[in-house]
């Protein structure tokens, strides 16, 4: 019998006034104790905010059979919330509306406005993760814009889904709660940004989407950070990057975004595109390279010219998988003045290319934030 269910009995009991008085006070007290004491078990939770910017994890098909036939970024941030009733058992969780877009029409203007409601919300100390619902086309690129620029060793998680929440076997739901459990977890703190997909924890730096129609489409070419399994995560690795916190870069210091351009290398290549994208006032040009970023000899004049005209040349490759390009094995890069991208991918070099422009780098700098982050 608790002490409170006893104190309430005796009251019923004959008893003196003053007693009787006394056991009221006593009651009366005990109970708001009680009461305090559930409050602050529910307010010791951790408190993870959800901001949404659309994607497929928001997405709605016309039956439960289309996975893969679906309009995206239709479901708002209060009812992802509340189709996952086992977030409340993780975190408190509160949610913001940033975006309602699909996330192949991601823009520079969007990643700062993302990475400074980030920021801003990092400073709060009633905030202990981030959750960031997103598209795959792009999910990776808004992951690494983020890794770079928002100086924090708080779990920021960017999440999203491969099959919209009306398709049968639909993996948003179990993602999502996957994803603030890391997010809430204190054990996700200082690694930076953190991308989790199919039970899998990614770094934002490291992750891609590598195929388009199964559950199973982001890896790294390093191997994931660790897994979530049953609500607990394990960890398995760290990584070695420069990142968030100790990251040189800071988006509340970056008010526009160069305009940097990616030309995919082929067979029969010609130098039409890489022109073209100076004319429009690219500012540097990512090279997507076939094997170790080789550039085709028709090629190697244009680049040539348009570095000495002050454009920025990145070599990097577009084969899937693994690898890095090298430095002055396929070009001789000392004498052009061009910089390698390292292991990074085209569309990730991209976005290191426009912070560390936007910062004021030159080649040099360039090259070394290229093998630091």
């Amino acid at each position: 019998m608790s002490v409170l269910f006893f104190l309430k009995s005796s009251l019923t009991s004959p008893l003196t006034s003053p007693i009787k008085s006394f056991l009221i006070t006593l009651t009366t007290g005990l109970a708001a104790l009680t009461l305090a004491a559930a409050v602050q078990a529910q307010t010791a939770k951790p408190q993870v905010v959800l901001l949404a910017t659309g994607g497929t994890i928001a997405g709605a098909g016309a039956s439960a059979a289309n996975s893969a036939t679906y309009q995206a970024a239709k479901v708002p941030v209060d009812k992802l919330i509340a189709g996952v009733p086992e977030l409340a058992g993780v975190a408190q969780v509160r949610g913001e509306q940033v975006f309602q877009i699909a996330s192949e029409s991601f823009t520079n203007d969007h990643l700062l406005t993302l990475g400074k409601r980030v920021a801003a919300l990092v400073k709060q100390p009633d905030v202990d993760g981030i959750v960031i619902t997103h598209g795959t086309d792009t999910l990776e690129e808004t992951a690494y814009f983020l890794n770079l620029t928002v100086r924090t060793d708080k779990p920021i998680v960017v999440v999203g889904s491969m099959r919209p929440s009306t398709a049968l076997s639909a993996d948003g739901t179990l993602n999502l709660l996957n994803a603030v459990t890391t997010a809430a977890d204190k054990s996700s703190r200082g690694k930076g940004v953190l991308v989790v997909m199919n039970d899998e924890i990614h770094t934002g730096r490291d992750v891609s989407k590598t195929v388009n129609i199964k559950t199973e489409a982001f890896k790294s070419p390093w191997g994931p950070l660790g897994m979530v399994v049953e609500g607990k995560t394990y960890w398995f690795r760290a990584p070695a990057k420069r990142h968030t916190s100790d990251s040189e870069f800071d988006i509340e210091q970056i008010s526009a975004l160069p305009q940097v351009d990616i030309v995919y290398g082929s067979g029969n290549a010609s130098d039409t595109a890489y022109r073209a994208f100076a004319a429009k006032g690219a500012k540097a040009i990512v090279h997507a390279g076939t094997g170790n970023g080789s550039v085709a000899g028709p090629v190697v004049p244009a680049l040539r010219e348009l570095r000495a005209q002050g454009l920025q040349i990145v070599r990097s490759a577009r084969v899937v998988g693994g690898g890095f390009v090298l430095r002055n094995a396929e070009q001789p890069d000392d004498q052009y003045d061009w910089v390698v991208a390292h292991d990074l991918n085209p569309q990730k070099a991209r976005i290191l290319t426009m912070v560390a422009l936007a910062k004021g780098a030159d080649s040099k700098a360039l090259q070394r934030m290229f093998m630091e982050y």
